[in-house]
């Protein structure tokens, strides 16, 4: 158990409590480190100090030793000899990046030669949504499209120099990538290394007259490529298709992927729920009561679908069908399909009908109406009949003080107070972590 801590904000610069187990505090730094580093502007200075702040909050409260000495001491105590304390003799936040992701994600600094943060393996994936319709991921369907990426410069091979030009020591980080940066955390002033914005942590750059006339000194050029990829039947939404090696290149790593997420569009008459699939169909009163035979909808791939109720069978209002092996194609096995739900929504004849028609004798053949009320009450009111929407009703919120088991219909009016609801995983209409300006 951790004691009182003296100071709280490096709890409050992670937003997680001074109780919080080293598994909340490693999901609050996670999920605050995505965001920010989705808004971080190499240009901006203090979008880069929040992130250092952030990182440095975390290697503090991540170690038992460090956190105890905080608890203790606050930010005294760390400059007193606790481990880590900064980014000097402590842990490079490449390294926690790296702890915390994985290297594989292609996540990394490049801080230059004086750096123990990990390269990057591979160059940026390019993310992609791609909206699509039901009937795609029904039928398949290839894309083409054309895009634009950026290649190695074939003039300079991706050095960015010009002929037999080298590139020059950074006068501002004397060739180490990397500066030292003085900043407040938590009260207190600490430095830490933060990538050289000169030279953008290379450690060293072209002069103007030895750039490349082509890339500019940039290394790379921008290409128009033509991409192709197919939505295979029984795709699922939020699916990705990913080309290998079809993002951007740089200069010595391998170029990113190119990912592509679907995005199902909301259709017309068809819901998908895994491999089956939810419509909804309406008959007449005479298909109620006497039955049917008939197409009843046109599928996604354009095909009728007949249906032939059983003789002598009254569907009731509410009544469903399924159809066995005409829902979604199964994913690689398209052969396989799952089930089509049809709910049956009857649909009344409107008044003009009835004036064409005897009422006498359709009354002969219906089922006879409801008897009265027996016993009868003692007390009887006659009301007024008028139409009205059920919506009305519904939307008539509870007096103060009651709940749902108080109101005598016994309905749940209102749609509940959302405020009340709170998804730590999902909150990207907050503030966010790190700011670009």
């Amino acid at each position: 158990m951790f004691s009182v801590p003296v100071e709280t904000a490096l709890y409050e610069l992670l937003g997680v409590s001074t109780t919080a187990t080293e598994d909340e505090i490693k999901k609050a730094y996670r999920k605050k480190v995505r965001r920010c580093t989705s808004l971080l502007n190499p240009d901006d200075p203090e979008a880069g100090q929040r992130f250092q702040e952030m990182a440095a909050a975390y290697e503090i409260l991540s170690s038992v030793e460090t956190r105890e000495a905080y608890d203790r001491y606050g930010m005294e105590g760390m400059s007193r000899g606790g481990a880590g304390g900064g980014f000097g003799p402590g842990m490079d936040p490449a390294d926690i990046f790296a702890e915390l992701f994985g290297a594989s994600m292609g996540f990394g600094f490049d801080f230059g030669p004086g750096s123990r943060g990990p390269r990057r393996r591979k160059g940026e994936d390019s993310n992609i949504p791609y909206e699509v319709t039901l009937e795609d991921l029904y039928n398949g369907k290839t894309v083409k499209m054309n895009m634009e990426k950026e290649v190695v410069c074939g003039v300079c091979k991706g050095s960015g120099a010009k002929g037999s030009a080298k590139p020059k020591q950074c006068v501002k980080c004397e060739g180490k990538g990397w500066t030292m940066v003085t900043t407040s955390l938590g009260g207190r002033l600490g430095t830490h290394r933060a990538m050289c914005t000169e030279c953008e942590g290379h450690g060293e750059k072209l002069r103007e007259k030895d750039r490349c006339k082509k890339c500019k000194g940039n290394k790379t050029v921008k290409e128009k490529t033509r991409q192709e990829i197919y939505i295979e039947r029984g795709m699922a939404d939020r699916q990705r298709i990913v080309l290998a090696g079809a993002g951007d290149e740089e200069p010595g790593i391998p170029p990113g992927d190119v990912i592509f997420t679907l995005k199902t569009k909301p259709h017309d008459s068809f819901e998908r729920s895994g491999s089956d699939l939810l419509t909804t169909v309406h008959i007449t009163l005479s298909e109620a009561l006497l039955g049917f035979s008939r197409i009843l909808l046109t599928h996604l791939d354009g095909r009728g679908v007949h249906v032939t109720s059983p003789k002598g069978k009254i569907i009731k209002p509410g009544d469903s069908i399924v159809l066995r092996g005409e829902g979604m194609p199964h994913y690689k096995t398209p052969d396989h399909k799952g089930n089509l739900y049809v709910m049956l929504e009857i649909d009344m004849p409107e008044e003009s009908w009835l004036k064409t028609i005897d009422p006498q004798a359709l009354e002969a053949i219906l089922p006879p109406k409801k008897p009265e009320m027996d016993p009868k009450p003692a007390v009887v009111d006659e009301v007024p009949f008028e139409a009205s929407d059920i919506v009305d009703v519904r939307e008539t919120p509870f007096p103060a003080g009651s709940n749902f088991f108080d109101h005598p219909s016994g309905f749940q009016f209102g749609d509940g107070d959302e405020a009340d609801w709170e998804d730590d995983e999902d909150d990207e209409d907050g503030e966010p972590e790190c700011r670009p300006q």
